[in-house]
């Protein structure tokens, strides 16, 4: 006969996984009406903030021109406002996470307005660098708070997922009009128009964000350490610049310097997160199988994005299309991704969103393969269908993604969650940029060695060898039939280069595929129970989801 006390362990036991098998199957409660008008009030400053770059692109001529500002200070009125986003981000996520992620994103759009109004009413180049900078810093308040807000206010695994995709779809739909928006104000307005913008947003985000948001923060949390804060600052602003100056210039010593001072930093920061009660951000968000998983495949899918760049350039310079038609040629794969980040949630109901994930992936593989079959002569529309098919093939990863990310840890923790998916993907976009852009480069540059025809003259052909833009303007400063045939080695040589970074994109995206299979598979269908995240599945193996 067993002992009274082996008898009232296995009581206990089988009274624990009732609890819990009752607490997994427990229906999450599920938003009203308020949570989804307060989702229309974040979408405001999604929508402006995906804007900003597109209109920044088209002013920027006429602020050089305005504010005298040398190349280099174009370059820093263009960057500045990104490395301030990526430096603060993981801040500002852990900051939302202790004084509450509504209360930070008032701040964040009251520091944005003001830092606009400064912005459009600049007097020189240097003080634009610094209104563009507060942009940054401000601005950084916005993702990590939206979607911190947005894991809170929709706990139900389906209406989240919903969520999420709606949110994505302003920040697709914002890429899509800036430069119809951009156009329209430069037409009529002066540069500094395209800042005030955002004002009357930020401004009812304010007035409307105290009746519609509720508030959300970790009640146990500790103070901020301030030295955790300068060690991720000395940590992500080197590493980003030295990414973004590699992808410019190429990796010589300063990027090089750059990149390992922020790895030094990167190690020391991960030493005293270790060591502290109230780390500003908490490692053991890792041990999260899901958090991890997910948070790897979004950094592999953004690593992708310098294609981008390659069929900007591709439409414009080898198809020699202007501005606006590149802009409505690539149309048709902004809708792409709009349809699959709102069709996903509702496929993801029935079916695991690994799978789910890996059949997308495995659609913008065919588009990429596709992409690597482009002429340069009749390429447009395979460029085109390629487009469409790896806009729409991505769009699972993003949305579920970046539920998993935010939707797999507990509450108090979806504001840092939710900024270590941020600069997660801000990191991986420059990596890939100056990977994949460097991989192009030197395919151009290969070809294009000893492809010059012998008469052009030697300061011409350099400057052809170098860049498709510079050979472009070579070739129009030559006379027929000598232009015209730099002209076509050049395109031949870029879309060479092109085909590259697809094929290796392709890979990639094959490998994040098998990722997403091997470590989330265990998620359930977003129809059936899901368990809450508790401390035990947040911050340890994930045994509840299997």
């Amino acid at each position: 006969m067993r002992a009274p006390a082996a008898i009232l362990k296995q009581m206990l036991d089988l009274k624990l996984e009732n609890v819990a098998a009752q607490s997994a199957a427990a229906p999450l409660p599920r938003a009203g009406t308020r949570e989804w008008i307060g989702l229309a009030v974040l979408a405001l400053p999604t929508l402006l903030v995906s804007i900003d770059v597109s209109l920044m692109l088209l002013a920027l001529p006429r602020i050089g021109a305005d504010l005298g500002a040398s190349s280099a200070q174009q370059l820093w009125i263009m960057d500045i406002y990104g490395f301030m986003l990526a430096g603060f981000m993981i801040t500002m996520g852990t900051l939302g996470d202790r004084i509450g992620r509504r209360k930070l994103l008032m701040f964040g759009a009251a520091a944005f307005g003001s830092a606009s109004s400064l912005a459009a009413f600049s007097t020189s180049a240097e003080m634009l660098i610094v209104a563009r900078g507060l942009l940054g810093i401000a601005g950084a308040t916005r993702s990590p708070s939206i979607l911190a807000l947005i894991s809170n206010m929709f706990r139900d695994p389906k209406q989240r997922a919903f969520a999420i995709s709606i949110w994505l779809v302003c920040f697709m739909s914002g890429m899509a009009v800036g430069p119809l928006v951009g156009g329209a104000v430069l037409e009529v307005l002066w540069w500094g128009a395209v800042f005030l913008l955002g004002v009357p947003i930020m401004l009812l985000l304010l007035l409307t964000a105290p009746v519609l948001l509720p508030e959300y923060r970790d009640a146990h949390a500790g103070r901020l350490d301030l030295t955790s804060v300068a060690l991720s600052l000395a940590a992500i602003l080197p590493a980003i610049y030295g990414l973004k100056e590699s992808a410019t210039h190429g990796l010589h010593t300063v990027p090089s310097l750059a990149m390992l001072i922020g790895v030094g930093f990167g190690v020391l920061f991960v030493f005293r997160q270790q060591r502290l009660a109230s780390p500003l951000l908490d490692l053991r968000l890792f041990a999260n199988r899901s958090f991890t998983a997910a948070l790897g495949s979004m950094f592999g899918m953004t690593l992708i994005g310098a294609n981008m760049l390659f069929i900007a350039q591709y439409l414009q310079l080898v198809a020699g299309l202007s501005p606006l038609h590149a802009g409505l040629w690539m149309l048709p794969g902004v809708a792409g991704s709009m349809i699959g980040l709102l069709l996903s949630p509702f496929l993801a109901r029935r079916v695991r969103p690994a799978y789910l994930i890996a059949s997308g992936l495995l659609v913008a593989v065919i588009g990429f393969l596709t992409l690597a079959q482009a002429s340069a002569t009749s390429g447009l529309p395979d460029v085109a269908i390629a487009f469409v098919l790896f806009n729409f093939g991505c769009a699972p990863l993003v949305t579920l993604g970046t539920g998993l990310i935010v939707g797999s840890v507990q509450p108090e923790k979806a504001g840092s969650a939710a900024a270590v998916n941020e600069t997660a993907c801000e990191f991986g976009f420059a990596l890939g940029i100056a990977t994949l852009g460097s991989l192009g480069a030197a395919v151009y540059r290969g070809l294009m060695a000893n492809a010059v025809p012998t008469e052009v003259p030697q300061a011409v052909a350099d400057v052809a060898r170098d860049t498709l833009a510079g050979a472009t303007v070579a070739a129009a400063s030559l006379a027929d039939p000598i232009g015209l045939l730099l002209l076509t080695t050049a395109r031949e040589a870029f879309t060479s280069g092109m085909h590259a970074a697809a094929l290796v994109s392709a890979v990639v995206l094959l490998g994040v595929a098998v990722l997403a299979v091997s470590m989330l598979r265990h998620v359930r269908p977003l129809a059936e129970p899901q368990p809450e995240p508790t401390l035990a599945t947040s911050f340890g193996p994930e045994q509840a989801a299997a």
